[in-house]
């Protein structure tokens, strides 16, 4: 396992720290900044970009977290590798668009690293080996799949229906699925499903993991829109993907944002898939996320596609992101200043950088994150895409008042940066200033605690 981590290239190590840091690890010696105040006399955690740091360093951080984590890193480790040999295998067959190049095109969207990171080194997840390369190259093979999620008690979302289709739309799985715990909303007018339809459904989420290692023997594969969402909802790890919200290119759009299955059917299929305000239906979804491909491969669509104003999907409508968060304050303590009954959603779109953080609020309703975000006494602005978003101060317990800003997740295709303040440098889209590192940190030297009992010693620094 040591060997793998050993014979990685310097950039997969940098990535794997981040990714411990994006996720709060720690291994014996703590996090990555605390193993820098322990082990780096003379630098500390004034430079605590990873990309910064000498590889034996970026090692000897990573060695220091447990069997089953390196293990985990190793994976990663792996999955690098693996597009290194998708990108050799399309240098070599140049030509007419196969689906490795869409699984490349996925894989090098700027989106992908920060969602198709998943946190499979916890319990339930499954994390699946595609085997020989260059076979699963070689067959291009494809399946489709959609999900319906509905909002637990407990702030999670679970499974409820799973669809797979094959490239020639004939139907591989179509089963409802029992969530195993206490729904808070089953979302009936977005998932289709109501409590009447799981009375005595007993599928669980693990066969639905084995009846999907099954599918994607020999490599297949998978195709899905926003596909992150459905497998992070499955706690499926599984590397051969094809998002079909990655393969495009959009005119009107920016380069981290991505348009609804709906809209991209219209613009590239020419059909409507559903009708204003109609509840989804898993299986036409994943159809329609296999005919997207179909069509790429087919007619390429190398040009930038016109995408209706403001379209962006039902699911995200109903989210209001907060950004600039400060680290110390719990993410709970946001709904205090929100009308409705909202809930933070999963780590999956929380980001930590620095001193702040950024995470999505979600709402019962697109009607219900209208009226918050109207309700939500602030500055109201706009980001450089013409999203509109409030700075808005949050008075805690303890009487300290901490700020950030929410944001709407609707984009307008003309951005309009006139009526941002001019008194606070402008936040970009994920929340972070500009004039912060990579890392998230700002520049300044911090003194090396004292209350380690190992001697600190000097680390390289590159």
């Amino acid at each position: 396992m040591g060997e793998r981590l050993a014979g990685a290239e310097k950039e997969v190590l940098v990535e794997i720290v981040r990714f411990t840091q994006k996720n709060g690890l720690k291994g014996t010696e703590g996090g990555w900044k605390d193993f820098l105040a322990l082990n780096d006399k003379k630098y500390g955690v004034s430079v605590s970009d990873p990309k910064k740091r000498a590889k034996d360093v970026l090692l000897a951080f990573l060695v220091t977290f447990s069997k089953d984590f390196q293990k985990y890193f190793s994976k990663l480790v792996r999955r690098h590798a693996e597009r290194r040999a998708i990108e050799q295998y399309m240098n070599e067959f140049s030509g007419k668009i196969s689906p490795e190049q869409l699984v490349q095109l996925t894989t090098e969207h700027t989106e992908y690293r920060k969602n198709y990171y998943f946190p499979s080194y916890q319990e339930g997840w499954k994390i699946v080996r595609i085997g020989k390369l260059a076979n699963s190259m070689n067959s291009g093979a494809m399946l489709a799949i959609d999900c319906e999620m509905v909002l637990c008690n407990d702030g999670t979302e679970a499974v409820v229906r799973v669809c797979v289709v094959d490239s020639k739309l004939e139907v591989k799985l179509d089963k409802l699925v029992n969530p195993l715990k206490a729904v808070a909303d089953y979302r009936t007018n977005i998932t289709g499903v109501s409590k009447k339809d799981l009375e005595g459904v007993k599928f669980p989420l693990v066969d639905v993991q084995k009846s999907l290692k099954k599918l994607l023997a020999k490599g297949k594969i998978l195709v899905g829109h926003s596909l992150y969402r459905d497998l992070y909802v499955l706690k499926f790890d599984y590397s051969r993907v094809i998002d079909t919200a990655y393969i495009f290119q959009y005119a009107n759009l920016p380069t981290t944002a991505s348009a609804s299955l709906n809209s991209l059917c219209k613009s590239v299929c020419g059909y409507t898939l559903r009708e204003e305000g109609k509840p989804h239906d898993c299986l036409k979804d994943a159809e329609a996320a296999m005919n997207l491909v179909t069509a790429k491969l087919k007619h390429g669509f190398n040009d930038p596609i016109e995408i209706a104003e403001n379209s962006v999907p039902e699911s995200d409508q109903m989210k209001l992101l907060a950004h600039r968060i400060p680290v110390y304050l719990p993410s709970q303590e946001l709904l205090k200043i929100l009308s409705g009954n909202p809930s933070i959603e999963e780590k999956i779109d929380s980001r930590i950088r620095g001193e702040f953080y950024s995470t999505c609020i979600l709402f019962k309703d697109i009607d219900e994150a209208e009226k918050a975000f109207d309700e939500l006494d602030g500055q109201e602005t706009k980001d450089t895409s013409g999203r509109l978003q409030k700075s808005v101060l949050l008075k805690r317990d303890n009487g300290d008042v901490a700020g950030f800003f929410v944001r709407k997740m609707v984009y307008s295709s003309r951005p309009n940066n006139t009526d941002v303040s001019k008194k606070r440098p402008e936040p970009t889209d994920n929340g972070e200033q500009k004039r912060e590192d990579v890392d998230g940190d700002k520049p300044k030297r911090q003194r090396t605690s004292k209350k380690h009992g190992k001697k600190a010693k000097t680390l390289a620094v590159e």
